[in-house]
């Protein structure tokens, strides 16, 4: 490995502009740089493991709508053959497939080939899992019974692979391992890409731009076309990188907790629809043909899913369950004794944030735009692991190459916080201090990392050897004199 590949990061070639101003004192980026090369480098080394996990697992995912539709063909699809059975009848059938249950929602089918789904949930189901029993809207056959997971109505396989991306099946314990990936996402994406920017515009000459976008570009083999391929990379992955670990951070426990307080306070939060209804009579029901029917006069077309009413007085709800573009998430109350529509609420009529939430998390589960955004996930996803994996090879290469064979590449030098003004020490310390304050583990592992980095360091002065007293000093100085002469 030359020097060049060495010292990539330090910068040291002739060319390179002074990292000190005239007046001696020295420039705020060239203070800020070395902090964020370390802050990067600790980071990249001790979170990006989870990140990796995430992204392969959250690949994974990706894809399961396909795998599950292929699977599970038989439950989901049927044959075409006149009309529909009243849908009353459908769920009555059900029903008497799991005895003594009652319905929680029905699910019509809406294209000619879709089976109606009729939801039970069960005691001592978990959250958001529901029994389904499927079944055939022509003839009436049951077509299979299976828990199904949240509002895309995952089937097992789906549901396992989304288990294993949010808490690797350890329960809430296991969700600190993707709040861990997505906090840390954004800062070590956003970091690197501001260390790779600094670097090419330091450069002099033509060809920056094509350095600065093209992976590899200009660089010979070894530690200096990793560092190219890593950063080039990251840059262009930068824009997905910031989304995935923004809306990944709104499904975390503690992140996603401040920012649900943050979008109440702010009334940016979803609206629902009234569970209750005037004048209500208990004990007369007009059914849920009738409620289907008052739904789709009222606007909700395509996938739907009918609540029925948790008890006599309460109105049944009908919420439209496409998360494709055009989203299509209207729900409507309507009033069970007379099956009039009492409420309604329309997407086109959220608050903006609550589009822009809703947009978020249906595109980071790929299903916002179908296909293409599932490509364009996989390229983000897949982008992301190579880059992980480079990032390893340049820690890798700038091991030390002689007396240690097994040494792994050293992190960069302490003291570079000591070095800012104390104005730039506020800023960040205060910057820091929200930052963890907001993003909670974040902020834990951030001081982990600096109280295992004092640690080091104290010990590093520890075992440092004394220097020499000067009578010590005159005495070694003799004796080498003597022995030249």
């Amino acid at each position: 490995m030359d020097r060049s590949e060495e010292n990539d990061h330090v910068d040291p070639r002739p060319d390179a502009p002074a990292p000190d101003r005239p007046d001696g004192r020295r420039g705020a980026w060239a203070a800020l740089r070395p902090l964020i090369l370390r802050l990067h480098f600790y980071a990249g080394v001790f979170v990006a493991p989870f990140i990796l996990v995430a992204a392969v697992s959250g690949l994974l995912y990706v894809w399961t709508p396909q795998l599950e539709q292929a699977v599970h063909a038989e439950q989901l699809y049927v044959e075409p053959d006149g009309e529909h059975l009243p849908l009353h009848e459908q769920v009555r059938i059900a029903r008497a497939e799991l005895p003594g249950a009652e319905p929680d929602a029905v699910r019509p089918a809406t294209g000619e080939q879709d089976s109606t789904r009729v939801l039970f949930d069960l005691p001592g189901s978990a959250e958001s899992h529901r029994m389904t029993v499927f079944v055939d809207p022509y003839g009436g056959e049951v077509l299979g019974v299976m828990e199904t997971y949240g509002t895309s109505g995952a089937l097992p396989a789906r549901t396992w692979v989304d288990t294993l991306h949010r808490n690797l099946h350890l329960g809430d314990a296991g969700r600190l391992y993707s709040e861990l990936a997505a906090s840390w996402l954004w800062a070590v994406a956003l970091g690197g890409a501001v260390l790779w920017v600094s670097a090419a515009l330091r450069r002099r000459g033509s060809g920056r731009a094509r350095r600065l976008l093209v992976p590899g570009a200009g660089t010979s083999p070894g530690r200096s076309r990793s560092v190219s391929v890593h950063g080039a990379t990251g840059l262009w992955l930068l824009a997905g990188l910031l989304f995935l670990s923004a809306t990944g951070m709104t499904w975390s426990q503690y992140a996603g907790a401040n920012i649900a307080d943050l979008r109440e306070r702010l009334a940016w939060t979803t609206p629902a629809v009234s569970a209750e209804t005037p004048d209500a009579t208990p004990g007369v029901d007009v059914g849920v043909d009738t409620v289907l029917a008052s739904a789709r006069e009222a606007g909700l077309d395509g996938l739907v899913e009918v609540s029925f009413p948790k008890d006599p007085a309460a109105p049944y709800t009908v919420t439209q369950i496409d998360r494709s573009w055009p989203t299509s998430v209207d729900a409507a109350a309507i009033a069970a004794d007379t099956g009039e529509v009492v409420d309604v609420v329309r997407f086109s009529d959220y608050p903006l944030m609550a589009k822009l939430s809703r947009w978020g998390i249906d595109a980071h589960m790929g299903v916002l735009f179908g296909v293409p955004n599932q490509l364009v996930l996989t390229a983000v996803t897949g982008g992301l692991i190579a880059v992980v994996v480079w990032g390893y090879r340049m820690w890798w290469q700038r091991r030390p190459t002689r007396g240690r064979a097994l040494g792994v590449g050293r992190s960069y030098p302490r003291g570079s916080f000591r070095a800012l003004s104390w104005p730039w020490r506020v800023g960040v310390a205060a910057v820091l201090a929200v930052t963890g304050w907001a993003v909670p583990l974040l902020g834990v592992s951030l001081a982990v990392f600096l109280a295992v980095d004092v640690l080091l360091g104290w010990r590093a002065r520890r075992n440092r050897p004394a220097p020499a007293r000067p009578d010590e000093a005159g005495r070694e100085a003799s004796v080498v004199g003597t022995g030249a002469r």
